[in-house]
């Protein structure tokens, strides 16, 4: 059980952006089998679960020419239409209030951070906002999320836009900030912003490229990622 602690460099935690799919939820399979629909839809053959894996977290058409390079720009636009149409219609198979892909810990400590003084959550996504509004629905989460970038309104990560909006509408700066999430893009994103990034380990990317992608830690569990939130 994550019990709140009082924080200490409360400035440098004031505003506390996580990533969702790989970092709060696990969506893998959602992200994998709407993948694979989407290329049995354009007469393509499987693609291969590491390079879906490994693209996880960019724009969904960067993914695609990840997973198959040298694909024409208009296949590239039919599987990705093709994808997102799917990854909708397995949302919305899912019955309204469960929430069985949220990984062990992460509402606790959503809870937790979002009841401390001077601390404010976010988080950056590749989600839609519709697909964001279905999430918060679903897990119960209210207004916990004080600022919610999304993929409707920026480039796709590593651009830091999403986290220069963020804290701009939080009113701190990039020393009051922290991003965390679970792939080398989000490290990334935080670098370019001049935020200190915390990378999980149980996420998409392995823990050697989060660091190599500008990672400061890594978090084991959420009472880990907690503590290096508190220190």
């Amino acid at each position: 059980m994550i019990r709140s602690m009082a924080m200490t460099m409360a400035d440098r935690t004031r505003l506390i952006v996580f990533d969702i799919d790989g970092t709060l939820l696990d969506s893998y399979a959602q992200i994998m089998a709407a993948m694979e629909h989407a290329f049995h839809a354009a007469n393509l053959p499987s693609p291969a679960p590491d390079k879906v894996r490994n693209g996880i977290g960019l724009a969904v058409e960067d993914m695609i020419h990840g997973i198959k390079p040298g694909l024409s720009a208009y296949t590239v636009d039919q599987v990705a239409q093709s994808y997102r149409e799917e990854f909708r219609a397995s949302a919305l198979r899912i019955p309204r209030g469960e929430a069985s892909d949220l990984f062990d810990g992460a509402l606790d400590l959503l809870r937790v951070l979002a009841a401390e003084d001077k601390t404010l959550l976010g988080v950056a996504s590749g989600k839609s906002r519709r697909g964001y509004d279905r999430m918060v629905e679903a897990l119960g989460l209210g207004d916990m999320f004080h600022t919610q970038q999304l993929s409707d309104d920026h480039p796709a990560k590593p651009h830091p836009s999403m986290l220069l909006a963020a804290m701009a509408e939080a009113g701190v700066t990039p020393a009051q900030t922290v991003m965390i999430g679970d792939t080398s893009y989000d490290m990334q994103m935080a670098q370019s912003a001049n935020v200190r990034g915390i990378g999980v380990n149980w996420g998409y990317h392995m823990p050697e490229v989060l660091l190599e992608a500008g990672a400061q830690s890594i978090a084991s569990d959420f009472e880990d990622l907690h503590a290096l939130l508190s220190a």
